[in-house]
């Protein structure tokens, strides 16, 4: 479900999962490839703290389901957000990061990085 639609700019190929809630009134852009689990929430604003701004998910990434987005947050190139996480910052590009709130655990290694681009070009 998308509220607020004429605020979200979708990429090619990109995976929604079943169930998830995407508010874009100040602006949400999912680019190419992106994968987002099932029964996530994207918000570009916070009705019980007051914090708004454009969340943008860049190519590649992947979240979990039950993952939350909050306003303002980039989500970086190739970077994996683990199930159930609470995304309240930016994540680089190229990580793997998870929790409540969400805290990056680590690089990819190359070869991992090699293997994620290897999927979205066949």
């Amino acid at each position: 479900m998308v509220q607020y639609p004429e605020g979200l700019k979708l990429g090619k190929y990109t995976d929604i999962g079943a169930f998830t809630y995407i508010n874009a009134k100040y602006g949400v852009v999912i680019e190419d490839y992106v994968q987002i689990g099932s029964h996530c929430s994207i918000y570009s604003e916070s009705t019980i703290d007051g914090k708004k701004g454009k969340v943008v998910i860049k190519k590649n990434a992947r979240i979990g389901s039950h993952s939350v987005v909050m306003p303002g947050v980039t989500i970086g190139e190739n970077s994996i957000i683990g199930a159930f996480s609470f995304v309240n910052k930016d994540i680089p590009d190229n990580v793997i990061a998870f929790g409540v709130p969400v805290r990056i655990h680590r690089r990819l290694t190359e070869g991992e990085i090699k293997k994620l681009l290897e999927e979205i070009e066949e």
